[in-house]
């Protein structure tokens, strides 16, 4: 059984995710603000990290710097929670500690899809990890390799997300040079890394 950590100031919101998530056969634990959750990530290890943006006095953001940079945690796939859209220039900065993001309000459906793919994605690429050391390959590929895998796979989520949402036919995004930008370097980041993934299957399979 998955166990998953559920980090959000509205308690009212907590047990809401809470029985959602037991619903599904989930194990979880729940906090009420950045600290909080710090501190209960100091007596359990949970398998994913459910994390509000908008906190106060500590918001989401900087409770991720928090995770990401603590050695015991840093490796924990966390999903932040959001009322509003990510932006482009978020995206940019935080995109590679996060896997997804969830628009609140959610579905059951939704909730249990982005997390999910979360790990189904972090199985897939353990498999592949799994499988590229028992043929020799050398240590340093096998992590690019496995890096490559995720981020593609979450750079392709944000741009299908953020497509739809910053339509550049709208003369308003268009005329928007900071989203024009976000969206066509985010296309190009990903354009390299198939070209780079291609290139590691080429040695390994």
């Amino acid at each position: 059984m998955h166990t998953i950590l559920v980090v959000d100031d509205h308690p009212d919101v907590v047990d809401v995710f809470v029985q959602m998530l037991e619903l599904g056969g989930y194990r979880t634990f729940a906090a009420y603000s950045g600290e909080e959750g710090m501190e209960v990530l100091t007596k359990v290890t949970p398998d994913l990290i459910l994390l509000d943006i908008m906190m106060e006095p500590t918001d989401g953001w900087e409770t991720l710097e928090k995770i990401k940079n603590n050695v015991a945690t840093a490796y924990i796939p966390v999903l932040m929670l959001t009322s509003k859209q990510l932006t482009p220039a978020e995206m940019e900065k935080y995109g590679n500690d996060i896997e997804d993001y969830i628009l609140k309000p959610v579905t059951d459906f939704e909730l249990n899809n982005a997390i999910g793919h979360v790990f189904h994605r972090r199985k897939t690429i353990q498999s592949e990890v799994d499988r590229a050391t028992k043929e020799g390959v050398c240590e340093d590929i096998v992590r690019e390799y496995a890096l490559l895998l995720r981020s593609i796979d979450i750079n392709k989520r944000f741009l299908n997300i953020f497509e739809t949402r910053y339509n550049l036919n709208n003369s308003y995004f268009a005329a928007n040079d900071d989203i024009s930008r976000a969206l066509k370097e985010l296309d190009s980041t990903i354009r390299v890394q198939k070209t780079r993934l291609q290139q590691i299957e080429g040695k390994i399979r």
